[in-house]
């Protein structure tokens, strides 16, 4: 807990140089969407280097986006209570530190230790990162145009990502996209500090316990769905890593209850409406993080290509993606938000169950590049009216930590969604197959239940989402990634995620 401080006085209320503030914010932003998908097209050469076992790979991710989005909410409340510029720049200390540590790792453990410190890093910058550039453009055509640029930011970093780490990966080495973090972090860390303002801070506390309770607990239960697969579900740490996860989201319940300033009230709860929104997200993200994690493997590992092919082959998905973001809009405009909601699910369930067929001899056309355009087209389509409705009937002093709990449905929903489909994937693996055939096969049926999830996800969205118990608000559709939504929401800036 933290004493609380007095408010201090902003050292300017604008920009006296916007280009370079949104630069500063663009590029550090763009950092971690980058490095958010440039793991991807990197994991056969990081299971090759360190001999992780098929589950034992999934941490490499889970730990990243475990404490990403267990602190999130922290990270958020840790700006408006200490500063943002101050908040801002220790991210980019520890996001930097993170990623030489990542490059430089001698073992499996290193590894993961320092992706879950690259975890802590964005779960700050994040924040952070959107509501400096709230604060320092005035609300008009000044903000709406660094929005715009935001949003570009996210789209862009995130499908040059999987390219980018193929490259790298094929061409020098798995870490240089890690080191190449190193550099850039130090740049923006003393422009932010030459051209950043800081911002007012206000009285409160730090929801420390339930932040905690909620990274802890979720990883414990993921932890537990990947030990059951590899040592069974009546082993020892199976079931205590369960007991361990169901008292620790019991705690964090409890504690939001009482807490004086939660980072979660439960009072967001009450909706059906919200319900439904998180729900769909969490089994949404756990599909979509499966079928990059999987699809990257399989590519090369069954088909025989390399990083950079690799990060290749998923453009068919990016391309549709920005076309149909042009779309989206006047979709939304014309149908309404549960519609288009539906629609890009059942796309992307199409999508998802048309490539869990995929064999050894497939054709990449058929197998690959037409069930990813379904699956581009149906996750432009979803996102943004999912976290409108993740929003919708939030009381104005809810509307930061509303968001919040959007980001945090996506990434736990991610971590725990992967945990999952690894276990389901592990079980699936024939034994005494070769290992392009135990590999294909895990990747089916790891797809095949990301299938079940948005099938899941679908049914969720016309029994609890399509018959709100109140209003929804006007939809906005703008690009930005759904870690960048914060507490910055009250600051009058609503940017759904992509």
């Amino acid at each position: 807990m933290s004493t609380p401080r007095p408010a201090s006085r902003p050292v300017a209320s604008t920009p006296a140089r916007p280009t370079a503030i949104l630069t500063i914010i663009c590029v550090s932003y763009f950092m971690v969407i980058l490095d958010n998908s440039i793991i991807f097209t990197g994991l056969p050469s990081i299971q090759t280097t360190f001999g992780f076992s098929p589950t034992g790979l999934t941490w490499v991710q889970d730990a990243y986006t475990l404490v990403f989005g267990g602190l999130l909410l922290l990270g958020a409340r840790a700006g408006d209570l200490v500063g943002r510029r101050r908040m801002f720049t220790l991210s980019l200390v520890l996001f930097s530190l993170a990623s030489l540590l990542v490059g430089a790792a001698p073992t499996d453990w290193w590894l993961v230790t320092a992706r879950a410190l690259q975890g802590i890093g964005a779960a700050i910058l994040a924040p952070s990162s959107l509501a400096l550039l709230t604060a320092s453009f005035p609300a008009g055509a000044a903000r709406n145009r660094a929005v715009a640029a935001y949003s570009a930011v996210a789209g862009i970093g995130a499908s040059l990502g999987l390219v980018v780490g193929g490259v790298l990966a094929d061409w020098v080495s798995w870490r240089a996209g890690f080191y190449l973090n190193v550099p850039i972090g130090i740049a923006m860390l003393v422009a932010a500090r030459r051209y950043i303002a800081e911002t007012e801070t206000r009285r409160g506390r730090f929801d420390l316990v339930g932040a905690v309770c909620a990274t802890v607990g979720v990883g414990a239960l993921v932890f537990g769905i990947i030990e059951a697969a590899e040592a069974g579900w009546t082993a020892p740490t199976t079931g205590a890593a369960f007991l361990l996860g169901i008292l620790l989201l019991a705690a964090l319940g409890a504690n939001e209850a009482r807490a004086e300033q939660p980072i979660m009230p439960l009072r967001l709860f009450t909706d059906r409406h919200r319900n439904g929104a998180y729900l769909v997200r969490m089994l949404y993200l756990g599909a979509m993080i499966g079928f990059f994690f999987f699809t990257a493997q399989l590519l090369q590992g069954a088909w025989g290509f390399t990083p950079f092919q690799a990060g290749l082959a998923f453009l068919p998905m990016s391309g549709v993606n920005f076309v149909v973001a042009l779309l989206v809009t006047r979709l939304v405009a014309r149908f309404g938000s549960t519609p288009v909601l539906a629609t890009g699910v059942a796309l992307t369930l199409v999508g998802m169950a048309w490539l869990s067929r995929v064999g050894a001899d497939g054709s990449y056309l058929t197998a690959v590049a037409l069930p990813m355009v379904l699956i581009g087209i149906g996750q432009r389509l979803a996102f943004a009216p999912m976290t409108t409705a993740g929003l919708a009937g939030a009381e104005q002093r809810d509307a930061g930590a509303a968001s919040g709990v959007v980001n945090t449905a996506h990434q736990l929903g991610s971590a725990l969604g992967l945990g999952i489909l690894t276990a389901v994937g592990t079980v699936a693996g024939p034994s005494g197959a070769s290992a392009t055939d135990a590999l294909v096969e895990r990747v089916s049926a790891a797809l095949t239940g990301g299938s079940v999830m948005l099938a899941a996800a679908l049914v969720l969205v016309g029994v609890l989402i399509a018959r709100p118990s109140r209003p929804n608000p006007p939809a906005s559709v703008a690009d930005a990634e759904p870690e960048a939504r914060s507490a910055a929401a009250r600051d009058a800036v609503t940017v759904p995620a992509r």
